[in-house]
């Protein structure tokens, strides 16, 4: 769902960066607004994804990539044996726990990206057969990579939304902002 950012909430580069990034990050925090942990967790179409599911994944995503620039392992570490973990909640986690969760990675994601010397400066991916050998990128790629991948789980949780009860993005926007489509 798109909504706007200001040009005056942009600043420089790593803030237009960041303000997309918390943008789309809003789409997915807005998808479970008024829903209960049930309803968060249900699979309403063919996809196995649910709004809680998306919420897990998308901060521990973003966690791993900032560690992975940082040079440093992730704070949950995911293999063959527990990846499907990260798109469902397991006992002890709840709605407002990953919300919580998820606030804190992006205020350390905003202090990483305002930390660095430069947007060029680069780390090494993965050794992982999907990465190329050797290969690195920039704090800039790392940025736009965060925000494509948040945009499309927001894409997935407006879907899930309007499957589980009729509300559309828009409406979530008006609902949020306490205000009214007409």
């Amino acid at each position: 769902m798109v909504t706007h950012v200001p040009a005056e909430a942009q600043g420089d580069e790593r803030g237009a960066l960041l303000a997309f990034l918390e943008e789309q990050r809003g789409g997915i925090r807005r998808a479970l607004l008024g829903l209960t942990e049930e309803q968060a967790a249900s699979r309403p179409s063919a996809s196995e994804l649910s709004l809680s599911g998306l919420l897990k994944h998308v901060a521990e995503v973003e966690q791993g990539w900032i560690a992975r620039a940082r040079q440093e392992p992730p704070a949950i570490r995911r293999d063959a044996s527990n990846w499907h973990e990260t798109f469902r909640l397991v006992e002890g986690e709840s709605v407002e726990s990953q919300l919580a969760y998820w606030e804190k990675v992006a205020a350390e994601t905003e202090a990483y990206v305002r930390s660095v010397p430069s947007l060029d400066d680069t780390f090494p991916l993965p050794d992982q057969p999907w990465f190329p050998p050797e290969g690195r990128v920039s704090v800039r790629w790392l940025c736009l990579h965060l925000i494509r991948e948040t945009a499309r789980h927001a894409g997935h949780a407006d879907i899930i939304r309007e499957s589980l009860d009729g509300a559309t993005a828009f409406e979530l926007v008006a609902k949020e902002q306490g205000t009214s489509l007409s």
